[in-house]
């Protein structure tokens, strides 16, 4: 039941004319700096691979649905809109907020009419890729994420059940050993998280690491509330 009510939210809005591309195009400037409206126009002229000049050098089209956008902003950078249906409305920043929800007439920046969310993720692969991710309403607010993701961070790719043993700890608090990269699973809307730890250890460190890992791969999965296992 639920599985169907989120999708009867997503076309709803999609039938509104409430596309990936349109968010995009309104996008505050300092999720993407130096780039034009003319040039986000661009973008999205067609389903292919555009590019366009950028203060990097070009900026790349890499996926565009009516849901999901993946664009490549340098050699080393991307940024990815999923638009996520939402069954029950998260909490919006601000100093009434306190971390707690509330009835929607009461979330600020969010209306009842609000069917969809924003999922923004800024990775950077350098020497190991590395995930921001961000929520945003329709209306570009930002969304408190405590209530839509679990905290994210190289533990999560432990096995915590091992805490008693012989050289856990070591193996969690080694420095560097935390860049976690995320994207969405193709036109779904799990969200895929690859713990990229090897690059920035040696191999010994990396032995005593893998014993403790449950996987260096998770997948959430989007239920129209938040993200889980």
């Amino acid at each position: 039941m639920k599985a169907i009510l989120l999708l009867l939210l997503f076309i709803t809005t999609l039938a509104n004319g409430q596309t990936v591309g349109d968010l995009f195009k309104a996008m505050p400037s300092e999720l993407l700096p130096g780039l034009s409206d003319g040039n986000k126009t661009m973008l999205l002229v067609d389903t292919g691979q555009t590019s366009v000049p950028y203060a990097l050098g070009e900026v790349k089209k890499r996926v565009h649905s009516d849901d999901h956008l993946l664009i490549q902003t340098s050699n080393v950078g991307t940024i990815e809109l999923k638009l996520l249906p939402v069954a029950h409305l998260p909490v919006t920043k601000g100093p009434m907020s306190q971390g707690l929800a509330r009835p929607d007439s009461e979330t600020p920046n969010l209306t009842s009419q609000d069917s969809m969310i924003i999922c923004v993720i800024r990775t950077v692969c350098a020497q190991a890729c590395d995930s921001h991710i961000d929520f945003y309403s329709t209306g570009w607010k930002k969304i408190d994420d405590s209530t839509l993701l679990p905290t994210i961070n190289g533990e999560i790719f432990f096995d915590s059940s091992q805490k008693g043993r012989e050289n856990y700890k070591y193996a969690v608090s080694l420095p560097g050993i935390y860049p976690v990269s995320a994207k969405f699973s193709g036109n779904g809307t799990d969200l895929l998280l690859a713990f990229d730890f090897k690059k920035h250890l040696d191999d010994r460190q990396i032995e005593e690491v893998v014993p403790f890992l449950k996987s260096d791969k998770i997948v959430l999965k989007w239920d129209g509330i938040s993200f889980k296992e």
